[in-house]
């Protein structure tokens, strides 16, 4: 398996507050983004959490979104501006995130490799044991 490099042009996959008509992706996405697309994230749970999302890896499950590919000329800040969002940092413990590569499913089936941001192993423990699963993986469906 190849593991990508952090800094590898990726599109992202966003299933949460980045998703289009929620809060975070005017101000993130807005005017960076070369392409949106509808896509699912096979294998994984969506959990509520405070105010926002979390992916959890299960067999089995999808959680919807979208597959945005970001302006080439932008890709390097908002790589680090989704970071900063998600607190993510590489290797951190306390970290509620972790930014992996992952395949994603376009509408036409298609896979495509994405960064994805799901609940660290700790977090995504706890939500196991305890947490609210959004049925469907839809959290724009929630309400």
């Amino acid at each position: 398996m190849i593991v990508p490099d952090s800094r590898d042009p990726l599109p992202f996959f966003v299933y949460g507050t980045l998703r289009p008509g929620e809060p975070n992706h005017d101000l993130f996405l807005r005017g960076r983004t070369d392409m949106e697309e509808p896509a699912r994230l096979p294998d994984a749970a969506l959990y509520d959490g405070p105010g926002y999302p979390y992916a959890v890896e299960a067999p089995g499950e999808a959680v919807s979104g979208e597959l945005v590919t970001a302006l080439p000329e932008v890709y390097g800040r908002l790589l680090a501006d989704l970071d900063r969002l998600e607190e993510y940092l590489p290797g951190d413990p306390r970290n509620l995130y972790e930014r992996v590569a992952r395949d994603v499913v376009r509408a036409d089936g298609t896979a495509v490799r994405a960064w994805v941001y799901l609940a660290a192993p700790r977090v995504a423990d706890r939500l196991r044991g305890r947490g609210r699963v959004i049925a469907g993986g839809d959290w724009l469906a929630r309400r």
